[in-house]
């Protein structure tokens, strides 16, 4: 395909440089585009202005019948929606193939949760070893700040002001926000800096660290968060979200004000919060069959 590369690279310098979205995001993009274009290719397709809405429909057909999820295939989609956007601005093409064609609709999974038995659970236990402790103030932080794992895996030592009990947090699209950092939170985390400071060599930022001293990967954080739930006998996977999630849950549970957890996970758009809204209901729902004197099943008398 003519200049086909050339122009992908052209676009993930601007989602780079002006957008200025995160590196996930731009990978994801770039991975997007290069399964769209081998598929182009393999159409003998000679540029993107030949591209049609036909060829896209056909291709994300495709990738439906290969058995990838709705939500895969929206991602895909919106890279190449995306694409042929800057295509437009760069007066490469004429229109946009992908604006008037939708993937299948998205089945809103409700979030695991813990709750706050559960919780208490995890976080109410003894650790001795440095590594307990870090693991500690990193679900302390999870539960306390609703962080995304990208988020905790990125914070440094200068976005955490324990004295203000605040956090910035660096967010999807390089978004950044303030978030609260809770007392139990700030004692796991000044008890880690104590043992961190042993480990670290000067110059390193991250606030998280391997015992070597190194920022904690991602693949890290969720392998020990896994181990952790399964020493505490839960009886479903603990990952990362799962801890922002019961954040989440639990603050609607509490406060009911949307609005406010909508800005504290750092969501673009309300209607990605509402979903936990769903969770509160399914409480109160159960609550009611409970209590209501019309939901109580009959005793049997006639």
């Amino acid at each position: 395909m003519q200049d086909g590369q050339s122009q992908i690279d052209n676009f993930l310098q601007y989602t780079q440089i002006e957008k200025r979205l995160s590196p996930l995001t731009i990978k994801s993009y770039q991975r997007d585009l290069q399964l769209f274009t081998a598929y182009c290719m393999g159409l003998d397709i000679s540029g993107w202005p030949d591209v049609d809405i036909h060829h896209i429909r056909n291709y994300i057909s495709q990738r439906h019948r290969k058995g990838l999820s709705a939500s895969s295939l929206h991602r895909e989609l919106s890279s190449i929606r995306s694409f042929f956007t800057f295509l437009v601005r760069e007066q490469v093409v004429t229109n946009n193939p992908a604006k008037g064609f939708s993937a299948p609709k998205k089945s809103r999974n409700l979030p695991g949760t813990l709750d706050v038995d559960q919780v208490n659970k995890l976080l109410e236990t003894k650790n001795s070893r440095p590594i307990d402790v870090r693991d500690q103030a990193i679900m302390e932080l999870l539960y306390s700040s609703g962080l995304r794992l990208a988020e905790l895996v990125s914070i440094n030592i200068a976005d955490v002001n324990l004295q203000d009990a605040t956090a910035r947090i660096t967010g999807k699209g390089s978004k950044t926000r303030i978030v609260p950092v809770g007392k139990m939170a700030r004692e796991a985390i000044q008890g880690w800096l104590a043992i961190r400071a042993t480990i670290v060599g000067i110059g390193e930022k991250a606030m998280f660290t391997t015992l070597k001293g190194k920022r904690i990967s991602r693949r890290t954080v969720q392998q020990r968060l896994y181990l952790r739930g399964l020493k505490q006998g839960l009886d479903s996977r603990l990952h990362p979200h799962k801890l922002r999630h019961s954040f989440a849950s639990h603050m609607l549970e509490s406060s009911s004000d949307l609005r406010a957890v909508q800005e504290l996970l750092g969501h673009a758009d309300i209607s990605t919060t509402q979903i936990y809204t769903h969770l509160d209901f399914q409480h109160l729902a159960q609550v009611y069959d409970k209590a209501h004197p019309r939901a109580r099943k009959k005793t049997g008398r006639s």
